[in-house]
Order: structure tokens, then C-alpha cells, then sequence
């Protein structure tokens, strides 16, 4: 295992929606200026990397997800001037930039897909998937969009279907088209020039379909969606995305520390795992946890396995919230009680790997209730009531019990959740037994320790089905992690160690401290303990 420290490797991913971060010019939309407003608020917190959601041009119709031109600012957030200003401000807090390029598709007002539409001579015809409809009329296949309906749109004008994966109006790029491979992979070195120090791919293994265009298989039982009734095994995850992740690697391997995660779709583990090592990504991301069940149990199969996938040549990384999934205080949390969400955040923040933090998750946030009429999200318009789309967890920031949270003086794009008042980081700030100072006091505490930024991870079988437990080693640092899945008070029998003894490092929760009376360790309900032990 290599020691040396890496800013994405020992460090802490925090994630930005920037839309709904802060607002500075009453617009009621989040932008640049917004975010260097909070960048000391990110290092106090102690984050070492800052992933912003799509920032790039965008006519909005999924969100930033559909973009019209990679190379410079959307006006809403501001323009190349303030994103320079950016990188140089979290630069000199020792925050790194990264960004989230979605290069699998843009959007149908790209002048790229807009010269594609004039006809089929056209030189950027070719830079989309365009296909002529089948025999026996219709669409080319069966290739279904995973925002509802067919894959395939039709152009009455060239009499001809262009292919997209999510909505119509995010037209998939033709990968096996060199002229757009080569443009793509350039765009990596326009912003890795102007010193951003990595990227999140959106969708990377979507990149290549398969080139026979054959009908994905049905699959069996019973799906509401289209889309849900067929695998995937000619749509996505196609085997020249290994030749392509390669290439992207040795273009930020031109660059020093450096780092590149990809978002695998429709992907197991396994699979997400075939896309990283040291001539491919660095990271990249698995949903096991996020969806997993509220146990330990659930939770250490999961890590178990996530771990023993990467071994010592890679490394893991974690998160319980992004901008596509309900949030964890929404699903778990007893009301407004945050005992919950302190254990996972203990959970999250001591295991082998790259927390990611989203935005909010450090005061709980919740998600917020919208009826239809005010649904933005293409996904919730489409499957109401079955589905109420991703705006819930998409909120603007609560930064103080004033107006609109503080986010803005205008009109916020959405609602702020009406708990606001209340739950804020002024008021958390305030408060030492706050989640907000729980976040910061145990992220200094894992900055602290090697063997919790650093080392191996070990799990440790125990009696007690609600006590997740594992070691984390580094040199001569034993860390053993006890975590308490239940309502009910637990005590753990700890392991005994020759010539030395267990330290209690941090303990929670609430106001029932944890603590060791003859070599046992008392836990509250849904609380926790990290001990060390060094070797002499």
C-alpha cells in the first residue's frame, strides 16, 4: 500500500448543486460568485475537494445534464473570469476544483447537433447516432430512453432517428466517430490548462452502444417503465470504454495530482470496478450503500465487498447523497432527530475510502414535499405520482434562519424546505452538539489519524447482529470502529490486547456518551465509538 498522501485519496469530497448553493445576484439561481462566498465556510468544514454539478452552457431541460457548449461558463453562473477567480480562491484554501463533464451526450441546441440536423452531408452528421427507421417501420430498435418512452427520435426532415438515452432533447454523441473521440478528450485539456484538478464523468460507460444496433433482451416480471423491461446489454457499457478511460488517464497523468471518478450506469460493482486502476480512472462510483437497506448487516456487506473489490491496488470511495438520489435524513432520520444520521456520517467517515459529502448533508437537509404543478424535473413530470423526479433533494442551502434561508433575496428556483428556520448553519454553528460540529469534529479526527485516512480495513465478526465493527491499521495505529444499529443500549466485549489498551477516541451520541468500563464499551442507542491502540 503506497503512504503517500493525496488530496482525493486521504482527503474529503464535498459536492456542490450549484444552482441551489447561494444566490449573490437575486436571480434565484446559485452561482460562482455564490461559492467563493462560502469557500471559507468548505475549509473550516475541513473538505479538501469541491465537486460542482455541470456548470457549462445549458438550455436547463435536464438541468445542466444537457449541454450546448464545453468550453466555457453558463451566463447563470457567471462566465470563464469568475471560474478563474474560483480556482484561484479554493487554491489558496488548499481546495480543489472538480468538475462534472457530461460527454456521453449534449443538448439539441449544441451548434454541433444543430449542423448535424441540416442533412446528411453534412460534416457533424455523423457526430450524432443518426439511423434510418427498420423495415417494417419504426424506430431502428428497441432501445428505450430512461426518461420515458423510445430511445429513438424521429426527424421528419431528414426522414431519419437520432438516439438518446435520457431525454429527447440530449441527443447521444457518436463516440465511434474519431473526429468526436479526439474533440472530447480534448476538452479534458482546455480545463485541466486552465487548472481545474480533476472530473466527475457523468455516465461514462454510456459513451459506446453496440455497433450492430441489436435489440436489448426483455426482462422478466413486471415493469412499469419501458426502459426497466429490457437489460441493457447493447445500450451501455460496451467493451471499448476500457481503450477510451485508458487514453482520458494518460491525458491527466500529463498533469500532476490530478484525479478522474467516473459515474457507472446501470452498473454492478463488478462491473464498476473493471474501470478503475493505475492506467484507468481513479475512482469510481457504486450505489450498494446509498440503496442499501438500515442495518448492519446490509451496510458491512456492502462495504465488505466494495473494499475487497478495489484490494491494495485501488481505492474505494463512498457516499450516502448526490443530486439524483433521495436524501439519507429523508430516508432515515426519526423526524428531526439527527442521532441517526451522526451514526452513518461516523460509518462514512471511518471507513477505507474517499468520503463524498453533498451539499447540505452536514446539517441534515431533507428533502423537500412539491406538489405537481411546481415538479421542475423532467423525471418527476413524466412519472408523477410514481415517481415525483429528483427536485426533493435539489433544495437551496440553509445557511440561516433568514429570508429564503439566506440563499437569495429574490425568488428561489425552488422552494426552501420549510424547516429552515431551525435548521441552519448559523444556528447549527452555534450549537456544539449540532450534526454540523459532529461533521467538523469527526473529520478533524479522521484527518488526525492515518490509520482512518490512510490505512487497511479489516471487519470484525461480531455476536450482536446490530453492531457493525472493523479495524483500521497504518503503521503502528489499530483503530477499531464499533458502530450500534439499534434503539437499544449495546455492549461490546473488547478485544485484548498484550501490553496495551483501548482508547476511546471519539464517542457519541447526543448527550449518552460512549465509554469503556472494564475492557467493554457501552453504546446508546445508534451510537458509536473509535478506539486506538498503538503498538509500543
Amino acid at each position: 500500500m503506497t503512504t503517500n498522501k493525496l488530496w482525493w485519496k486521504n482527503g474529503i469530497i464535498y459536492q456542490i448543486y450549484p444552482r441551489s448553493f447561494q444566490d449573490t445576484n437575486a436571480d434565484g439561481i446559485g452561482d460562482l460568485a455564490g461559492i467563493i462566498q462560502h469557500l471559507d465556510y468548505l475549509q473550516n468544514l475541513g473538505v479538501d475537494g469541491i465537486w460542482l454539478s455541470p456548470i457549462n452552457p445549458s438550455p436547463d431541460h435536464d438541468f445542466g445534464y444537457d449541454v450546448s457548449d464545453y468550453h466555457t461558463i453558463d451566463p447563470k453562473y457567471g462566465n470563464l473570469q469568475d471560474f478563474d477567480r474560483l480556482l484561484s480562491e479554493a487554491h489558496k484554501r488548499n481546495i480543489h476544483v472538480i468538475m462534472d463533464l457530461v460527454l456521453s451526450h449534449t443538448s439539441d441546441q449544441h451548434r454541433w447537433f444543430l449542423e448535424s440536423k441540416k442533412s446528411v452531408t453534412n460534416p457533424y452528421h455523423d457526430w450524432y447516432i443518426w439511423r434510418e427507421g427498420s423495415p417494417e417501420g419504426g424506430p431502428p430498435n428497441n432501445w428505450a430512453s430512461i426518461f420515458g418512452g423510445l430511445g429513438w427520435e424521429y426527424d421528419p426532415y431528414l426522414e431519419k432517428y437520432y438516439y438518446h438515452m435520457f431525454n429527447k432533447h440530449q441527443p447521444d454523441l457518436n463516440w465511434r466517430n474519431p473526429e468526436v473521440r479526439s474533440t472530447m478528450l480534448d476538452v479534458f485539456r482546455y480545463w485541466l490548462d486552465k487548472g481545474v484538478d480533476g472530473f466527475r464523468l457523468d455516465v461514462f460507460n454510456n459513451y459506446y452502444q453496440d455497433p450492430d444496433f441489436r435489440d436489448n433482451p426483455k426482462r422478466p416480471g413486471i415493469n412499469i417503465r419501458k426502459f426497466d423491461a429490457q437489460e441493457h446489454i447493447h445500450d451501455t457499457s460496451q467493451p471499448e470504454m476500457i481503450e477510451v478511460v485508458t487514453d482520458i488517464r494518460k491525458i491527466l497523468d500529463e498533469y500532476p495530482e490530478r484525479y478522474v471518478v467516473g459515474e457507472t450506469f446501470l452498473a454492478t460493482p463488478e462491473q464498476a470496478r473493471v474501470y478503475i486502476g493505475d492506467d484507468r480512472l481513479h475512482a469510481g462510483f457504486d450505489f450498494a450503500l446509498t440503496n442499501s437497506k438500515f442495518s448492519a448487516r446490509a451496510f458491512g456487506k456492502v462495504i465488505q465487498f466494495w473494499d475487497a473489490l478495489h484490494g491494495e491496488d485501488a481505492w474505494p470511495n463512498y457516499f450516502f447523497n448526490n443530486h439524483d438520489q433521495k436524501r439519507s435524513a429523508t430516508k432515515f432520520a426519526k423526524g428531526e432527530d439527527d442521532t441517526i444520521l451522526k451514526l452513518l456520517a461516523a460509518m462514512m467517515l471511518t471507513v477505507r475510502g474517499t468520503p463524498y459529502i453533498y451539499y447540505g448533508e452536514e446539517i441534515g437537509m431533507r428533502d423537500i414535499s412539491l406538489t405537481r404543478a411546481q415538479i421542475q424535473d423532467p423525471v418527476g413530470k413524466r412519472y408523477w405520482p410514481l415517481n415525483v423526479g429528483r427536485d426533493g433533494c435539489r433544495s437551496p442551502m440553509q445557511w440561516s434562519a433568514r429570508e429564503n434561508a439566506g440563499f437569495t433575496t429574490g425568488t428561489p428556483w425552488l422552494h426552501v424546505n420549510k424547516d429552515y428556520k431551525v435548521r441552519n448553519v448559523e444556528n447549527q454553528a452555534a450549537s456544539p452538539a449540532s450534526l454540523y460540529m459532529f461533521y467538523k469534529e469527526l473529520i478533524q479526527v479522521r484527518r488526525k489519524y492515518s490509520a482512518l485516512n490512510a490505512g487497511s480495513l479489516a471487519m470484525v465478526p461480531t455476536k450482536d447482529a446490530d453492531i457493525l465493527a472493523y479495524e483500521r491499521h497504518f503503521d503502528n495505529e489499530r483503530i477499531l470502529v464499533l458502530l450500534n444499529f439499534s434503539k437499544d443500549i449495546k455492549t461490546y466485549d473488547l478485544p485484548t490486547i498484550d501490553f496495551n489498551k483501548w482508547e476511546l477516541v471519539y464517542a457519541g451520541n447526543e448527550a449518552i456518551i460512549s465509554h469503556m468500563t472494564e475492557d467493554k464499551l457501552h453504546m446508546p442507542g445508534f451510537g458509536f465509538g473509535i478506539l486506538i491502540s498503538r503498538a509500543e
